[in-house]
């Protein structure tokens, strides 16, 4: 059996190097989790597609201004002095990957990835043109005609809109969405135009044509993942025990559940897996991947009587609803992204079979062995702590941040200077600097020994809604004042909402 897979293979491949992957139809299906997923879709293209467009105090609620260097996002400012708060939040978002990973496997690829959620709007489009993924299937396998001209045309355009849509509204992150409403397309600029067509070109590709390729080839996470996973990490999963011998029945036969056939023990069951897998049942026609290890030697298998089968009836839907194409009954593979339509999938064949929920499910591969499991374990519980305590720090600090920046520099081109009246005199520049989106007044003093003095006295500083000042200062001292002094120059708001405090030094004659 091996040795024909292999000549099938190599005769498939016309000895080339590159193999190119078939396509996948992935089936419609309803239920509980590809409803959350649908869900999942409208809340994050929500908030994609309405951010930019609402406004906070006056301004776009969430821009990334980069020539200004500034980035609001509703409420809060930031400017590139915070930028210790954009890689916090990097590190969050790597810890909390790897958190709910440990904890739950891919929720994220299932659910939240950008490639996952515009995927799934693209094959909404496409089973809109198209039909599900019978029709699909017959019209790309049949001649050109003018049906075929039009729901093909007609899926391309709309993908077309959609991804310059979505290109245009990406840029609308980074220029106000308003002035580049306005202004399109002829009004804009190089970048902009580069980056609205750049960023619906790779959309448009990616969603429409990649796809699952994303998924299993480019995304490194697909590769990594085994590390953060363990016996005891939440995953989707097939129960061979209960499932095993797969094939159809006559309709009255019951679940194992309730027969005297009960559950096999796990190695039988997983050598069924093996054999089955390697025999390649309905997998040509279903999907696109199998677990088949050439170098080893599967049993043929035998002729199962009705009460000697598994629940399992072999109907490869949980394969057609597949998005990357997979066979989940050859267990866990890296091209899984747990989004749960097999899950859904199987759950409505049982209904009909009049079998219990579960033959697929969210479990662990302890559960699945009839081991126990332990969700809180020491990693978990690490993942956790660091997470939390890397939230409050980062809530703690933006919430506390100082208002103002206040900078001195001192006059580079000379120690002090000499000023009738017996007196030196040292020169300084204030950097003031307003983060907030509101004017301000600033009540400038001093902190300083004996006989050293502020020209002009304290005084009262208008900084106008983020404002980058530089104000000259003198201070000046008897000519006796001799060495270095320290001083401070204290900048506090007239509200008492925020106060700095800026040390620098007084030098007088050296004698």
């Amino acid at each position: 059996m091996s040795k024909k897979i292999d000549i099938e293979i190599l005769a498939d491949a016309g000895s080339a190097l590159y193999v190119s992957e078939r396509k996948v139809y992935p089936r419609d299906v309803d239920g509980r989790f590809q409803r959350l997923r649908k869900i999942a879709v409208f809340v994050l293209l929500g908030m994609f597609y309405l951010f930019p467009w609402l406004s906070w105090d006056g301004r776009q609620a969430v821009l990334f201004d980069l020539p200004a260097r500034k980035f609001y996002v509703f409420g809060l400012n930031f400017w590139p002095q915070d930028f210790i708060f954009l890689a916090l939040l990097l590190i969050i978002a790597g810890m909390a990957l790897f958190f709910f990973t440990t904890l739950a496997g891919r929720l994220w690829c299932g659910y939240a990835c950008p490639q996952t959620v515009w995927t799934e709007v693209f094959l909404w489009i496409e089973r809109w043109t198209e039909g599900d993924r019978h029709k699909r299937m017959k019209l790309d396998a049949g001649p050109w005609n003018r049906e075929k001209l039009l729901r093909k045309g007609g899926k391309h355009v709309l993908w077309l809109l959609f991804a310059l849509w979505t290109g245009f509204t990406f840029a609308g992150f980074f220029v106000p969405i308003r002035d580049l409403a306005i202004r399109a397309p002829l009004g804009w600029g190089g970048w902009e135009t580069f980056w609205v067509l750049f960023y619906a070109l790779a959309t448009w590709g990616n969603a429409g044509f990649l796809r699952e390729q994303v998924c299993k080839y480019m995304c490194p996470y697909a590769r990594f993942q085994s590390a953060m996973f363990d016996r005891n990490t939440l995953l989707i999963a097939y129960d061979p025990m209960r499932g095993e011998p797969r094939g159809p029945r006559k309709r009255g036969l019951a679940s194992v559940l309730e027969r005297a056939r009960g559950l096999l023990d796990v190695d039988k069951a997983n050598d069924y897996v093996f054999r089955f897998a390697h025999a390649q049942q309905k997998v040509d026609s279903a999907g696109t991947t199998s677990v088949v290890d050439e170098g080893l030697k599967a049993e043929p298998l035998p002729k199962f009587s009705g009460e000697a089968l598994g629940d399992c009836i072999d109907c490869t839907l949980c394969v057609q609803v597949c998005p990357t194409g997979i066979d989940i009954r050859n267990g866990l593979q890296y091209e899984c992204i747990a989004c749960g339509a097999c899950i859904d999938a199987c759950n409505q064949v049982m209904d009909k079979m009049g079998y219990p929920h579960g033959l697929i499910r969210h479990s662990t591969q302890n559960a699945i062995d009839a081991k126990p499991t332990r969700v809180l374990r020491p990693r978990v519980l690490v993942y956790g702590l660091l997470l939390a305590s890397l939230c409050a720090a980062w809530a703690w600090g933006v919430t506390h941040r100082s208002a103002l920046i206040a900078e001195v520099l001192r006059d580079r081109n000379a120690l002090y200077r000499e000023v009738a009246g017996e007196r030196i005199e040292n020169g300084y520049t204030l950097k003031l600097i307003n983060k907030t989106v509101e004017p301000q007044q600033y009540r400038l003093g001093l902190q300083a020994p004996a006989g050293v003095e502020l020209v002009g006295g304290e005084r009262t500083i208008e900084a106008p809604a983020e404002a980058v000042l530089n104000i000259p200062l003198t201070l000046s001292a008897a000519r006796e004042l001799n060495g270095r002094h320290p001083v401070v120059f204290t900048v506090e708001a007239v509200d008492g909402s925020t106060r700095e405090y800026v040390e620098s030094s007084f030098f007088g004659p050296i004698e």
